[in-house]
């Protein structure tokens, strides 16, 4: 009879070393960077809102007019960016065309003023503007009255129902993206691949854009605005994160996804404007959002729920731009993949 040689037992860290191999050595790491720059992006953005160079009109008598705007031109951190205007209906018409963010319209005859702020464009700016100015007008020994230009709707009461319609659209993008990339690999196999894949995410995006613009609206009430509109920015979105989600499979492999959860969650969720609109955020996130398509996002849905589609259109072109960048980038990648191997599945 034989004997066969004693097995010496595995030690605990070869289980280890088999376990968990290089590769996913690194893909944990770039987890856990992830996770460390969320809370970075997230609190740095969001920990100490202050108001910084909000574009603000005032209305004023010529004897007082240049002396205002310069008071509040040296107020401490600077909170505003005071321009004179000619009369009230210039400073209504620019804060419905979303170039300023309020005014102030001071009374010639009295020491009642009024202060015209656009709680649409986000309740946490329209507040901090009512309080700064109710403070300074204490001070000069007056008082002010508030009108809400363009206001939030009454079911949108924190005014961020555009910023989560946004957000979730973004998710679908990414994640529709993501999907296609584990179940078949993160490169498209060739060109007629590549196409596939678009077609796929352009089908997810009508649909997705739909049912959200059907949600908010006439599902939940939660937000105005043409449906068909939202609609369009909603395929839009999903389309552009989607889209730029798959070209950055085809550069970086897998690990693309998490490029894309960094552009799109990390910098792009707090920086677009939803929690703390643009004069609110630290000048890094404030710079970056509006490139970013929760911000370009989050922009173009306040302006057509609440601003009639207005200056919407910078913000429509860059989510376009993303859009075709990603489109192109995956057709490249695709093509040039189908000439240097077979075809997988």
């Amino acid at each position: 009879m034989t004997r066969t040689a004693a097995v010496p037992p595995r030690s605990f860290l070869d289980e280890v070393k088999d376990a968990v191999t290089p590769r996913a050595t690194l893909l944990v790491l770039g987890v856990v960077a992830l996770q460390l720059l969320f809370i970075a992006s997230y609190v740095g953005a969001l920990h100490h809102p202050r108001l910084k160079d909000a574009a603000f009109g005032v209305v004023a008598p010529a004897a007082t007019a240049e002396r205002t705007v310069a008071r509040l031109e040296r107020l401490p951190g600077g909170p505003l960016a005071p321009r004179l205007l000619a009369d009230e209906a210039t400073a209504r018409r620019q804060i419905e065309n979303r170039a300023l963010d309020g005014a102030l319209l001071i009374d010639p005859d009295g020491t009642a003023d009024t202060l015209l702020v656009a709680s649409g464009g986000g309740r946490t700016l329209s507040d901090a503007l009512v309080s700064l100015t109710t403070r300074l007008e204490k001070d000069q020994g007056r008082t002010v009255r508030t009108v809400d230009v363009a206001p939030a709707d009454a079911q949108d009461a924190s005014g961020l129902s555009p910023f989560y319609l946004v957000v979730g659209w973004c998710v679908g993008g990414y994640l529709c993206a993501s999907a296609l990339a584990i179940s078949a690999g993160a490169r498209p196999a060739d060109l007629r691949r590549a196409v596939i894949r678009l077609a796929v995410m352009a089908l997810v995006a009508v649909v997705g854009g739909l049912g959200g613009a059907v949600v908010v609206g006439p599902v939940l009430g939660a937000l105005p605005g043409s449906v068909a509109a939202l609609w369009g920015l909603g395929a839009l979105i999903t389309f552009a994160v989607g889209a730029a989600t798959l070209a950055l499979q085809c550069v970086f492999g897998i690990v693309g996804i998490g490029v894309a959860v960094l552009l799109v969650v990390i910098l792009g969720n707090p920086s677009a404007g939803g929690a703390l609109p643009p004069p609110m955020l630290p000048p890094f996130w404030e710079a970056i959002g509006p490139a970013l398509p929760p911000g370009a996002g989050t922009w173009a849905a306040r302006s057509i729920a609440y601003f009639r589609t207005n200056d919407a259109t910078a913000s429509l072109l860059v989510l376009s731009a993303w859009a075709v960048l990603g489109a192109a980038i995956t057709l490249t990648a695709g093509a040039r993949t189908g000439r240097t191997r077979p075809r997988s599945l």
